[in-house]
């Protein structure tokens, strides 16, 4: 066997779990989770817009990607999955301006995909991607939001995130403007790696310190999704709250 037909030295299996709630403030959940673990895809959609316009924007996403067929290389699944999002958005885009009630619509999400080894997370807007590795949180997506961009400028520090009056100003999301650019990053998975994509319900109300703790110890991947939602209903869950954990 030669360099090319060689298969992965180690290749997952990856348990998940996902979890979803409207939050003590919301009367609707305008979030949408997928979880495809035989085709190596799993997502957050956090839906903008209000009722009957951001929940039905994040089910289309979700829709799209859950229609996707299987690839025979990874760089052919992750073409696909962009030529879906840009569908998407190309669609949500055109109905928000024929439609009043789906005016101003769009969606932020989150995705991962999985192919042997290999990891793509693909973003747009505040939905975040979390990696846990060797006892260590790392941040894996960087926010699409005015906010961010004042940090990144220096105009402001990291604590006044949250207490920012346009904290809510997102710059980038499915469906808001007519052409649109996902961000992209790569890595390899190793054993005992554990990720964790969520709306910016769950960030927001839960801390980078109180993930890591919720994270390590115990290898259930359901009880540990457990625990993080009870962590964020223990809060004011001002927003709807959204995640999927997945275990390697």
């Amino acid at each position: 066997m030669n360099k090319a037909q060689q298969s992965p030295l180690w290749a997952p299996t990856i348990r998940s779990a996902g979890r979803t709630d409207r939050g003590k403030v919301r009367l609707v959940n305008e979030d949408r989770l997928l979880a495809r673990p035989e085709a190596g895809l799993w997502a957050v959609a956090d839906g903008m817009g209000g009722h009957q316009a951001g929940d039905y924007a994040a089910q289309r996403l979700i829709d799209a990607l859950a229609t996707l067929a299987t690839h025979q290389s990874a760089f052919s699944y992750l073409n696909a999955t962009l030529d879906a999002i840009n569908a998407v958005n190309a669609m949500l885009f055109a109905e928000s301006s024929t439609n009043p009630v789906r005016r101003g619509m769009g969606t932020t999400f989150v995705a991962l995909l999985a192919y042997d080894a290999h990891l793509a997370c693909i973003w747009a807007g505040d939905s975040r991607a979390y990696r846990w590795r060797n006892g260590q949180l790392e941040q894996l997506t960087t926010d699409h939001s005015l906010v961010q961009e004042l940090i990144d400028r220096g105009d402001i520090g990291t604590h006044e995130r949250q207490l920012h009056p346009k904290a809510h100003v997102i710059t980038k999301a499915v469906g808001v403007f007519r052409e649109l650019e996902v961000d992209k990053t790569f890595s390899m998975i190793s054993p005992g790696d554990k990720f964790l994509i969520c709306s910016d319900g769950l960030s927001n109300s839960v801390s980078d310190v109180v993930l890591a703790e919720s994270l390590s110890g115990l290898t259930d991947v359901s009880h540990q999704a457990d625990l993080i939602m009870q962590k964020a209903m223990e809060t004011d869950a001002l927003d709807n709250i959204s995640f999927i954990l997945l275990h390697a």
